[in-house]
């Protein structure tokens, strides 16, 4: 594992203010091939908290391909392969070198190397008064909760779970050393890992202070709901249940009159449904990096509406509209973001922030938590706030395969699709170039990983460093 953290510098922000908005963030030199000293202040262990979202909002993590895989991995989004996008992920023909692989694990495990050096910071021995100290024990817990997070992500990404035989999780450090020398965890404990970090991330924030009540910092709502969706992939419904209870009416499902201008940069930060997003700006935007890019009709186009996902919305739906269809028939394309305004991310200049838990994914995970054991009344409940606010009638009842169908129609282009189906143990639609082999649902441990001398970690099956 001491590849991939010492890999480059990091960006560590350094500021004095204490918002997040992007043009507070400055970088340093964070050389990784020494050990970080002990963090002595409040302000230092922000710092590296800001610093953990930067490496978030990276175009190769949450900044475009993050979100790319789970799209173009689905049944509601493709890649076109323009610009030369995607085309080995899209087309299952990665190799242990494949930058995608590699860039996105380096940027990971990044945020995971930020959030140790908080972690492992000595709370007792900060400078400065109890007011401080209580600060630093929320930055402490935030700390374990964007761990959680990219493990999570990892896991996804890089775990077995989703292959033949599958036992191998991730590579877990659980402080900063960079001459570690570590060997995958099993799917078991790496789950247990995310679950203990997001445990004591919640005992650490709901103890600490708040010291920033904006929607791109993680609160501790946005935590809660960030938990939910790792026990709804794990399967554990009942935690997804109380969860959602305690989130249920601290948001609002957004109205339809402000459906599309939630999407719009006027509205960074400031939609009643946000829960959680990574502040960019104009400032640091993006640019062609950007998902934007990657889905707007005037940028490289390469990631599009499947015709089944479109005819998928009723016409009243006001979703739909988001959608830009250009060209007909056959060869038709359908754009989820467009110049004039229309769609998800369609700022210009890639300044959108990045949207990382809305309300309504809340309420969805919350119905399928009510549908496995819970209550059908509270989940119809839950499911007619979204439809009554999209243009459509209220519903009498609500099952599994209305479910799934809602999680495409309301999160789509949102980077979630492909782990939906694949926890469902659904179809995942692959182009009739790509391999069979069920294997590379697991992106490759990259080369750069595997080759280090006396590396314990172990590749993944089908590539070609598996030999």
């Amino acid at each position: 594992m001491n590849k991939i953290i010492k890999t480059g510098i990091l960006a560590v922000v350094i500021g004095t203010g204490l918002i997040s908005c992007s043009d507070d963030f400055v970088e340093r030199e964070f050389f990784q091939e020494v050990e970080q000293a002990p963090l002595k202040t409040t302000q230092e262990m922000q710092s590296f908290i800001r610093g953990a979202y930067v490496s978030m909002r990276n175009t190769q993590y949450y900044g475009a391909d993050f979100l790319a895989y789970a799209e173009i991995r689905s049944d509601e989004m493709y890649s076109t392969l323009q610009g030369g996008y995607y085309t080995n992920v899209y087309n299952y023909t990665q190799v242990s070198n494949d930058p995608y692989a590699r860039d996105t694990y380096n940027r990971i495990y990044e945020v995971v190397g930020k959030a140790n050096t908080v972690i492992n910071s000595d709370l007792n021995t900060l400078e400065g008064t109890a007011a401080d100290k209580a600060t630093a024990t929320f930055a402490q817990g935030q700390a374990y909760g964007l761990r959680a997070i990219a493990f999570f992500d990892a896991f996804r990404i890089y775990g077995q779970k989703y292959i033949p035989n599958g036992t191998l999780g991730i590579v877990l450090p659980l402080k900063f050393d960079p001459k570690a020398l570590m060997p995958r965890a099993t799917i078991a404990e790496t789950e247990a890992q995310i679950d203990a970090d997001f445990t004591k991330a919640l005992q650490l924030m709901s103890s600490g202070t708040v010291y920033s009540n904006t929607k791109s910092d993680l609160s501790v709502n946005a935590l809660k709901g960030m938990m939910s969706r790792f026990y709804l992939y794990k399967g554990d419904y009942a935690k997804v249940r109380s969860l959602t209870n305690d989130l249920v009416g601290k948001y609002s499902v957004i109205a339809a009159g402000l459906h599309q201008t939630s999407f719009q940069f006027l509205m960074n930060g400031a939609a009643p449904n946000s829960i959680f997003e990574l502040a960019v700006g104009v400032n640091s935007s993006l640019s062609t990096g950007s998902y934007r890019q990657r889905l707007n009709s005037l940028g490289y186009g390469n990631i599009v509406v499947s015709a089944a996902a479109y005819n998928s919305y009723a016409t009243t739906d006001i979703r739909r509209s988001l959608i830009t269809v250009s060209g007909t028939g056959a060869s038709a394309i359908r754009y989820l973001s467009n110049n004039n305004g229309t769609g998800k991310y369609t700022n210009t200049v890639g300044a959108d922030n990045i949207k990382i838990l809305r309300y309504e994914e809340i309420l969805l995970n919350g119905i399928e938590a009510e549908l496995n054991g819970g209550d059908a009344a509270k989940a119809l409940n839950y499911y007619n706030q979204i439809l009554t606010n999209r243009g459509l009638s209220a519903a009498t009842t609500v099952d599994m395969p209305l479910l799934k169908a809602e999680r495409m129609k309301e999160l789509l282009g949102e980077g979630l699709r492909q782990w939906d189906l694949r926890r469902w143990g659904d179809a995942v639609p692959r182009p009739s170039v790509a391999s069979a082999d069920q294997n590379l649902n697991a992106f490759p441990i990259p080369r750069t990983e595997t080759d280090i001398a006396g590396t314990p970690v172990l590749p993944n099956p089908g590539y070609d460093n598996s030999n």
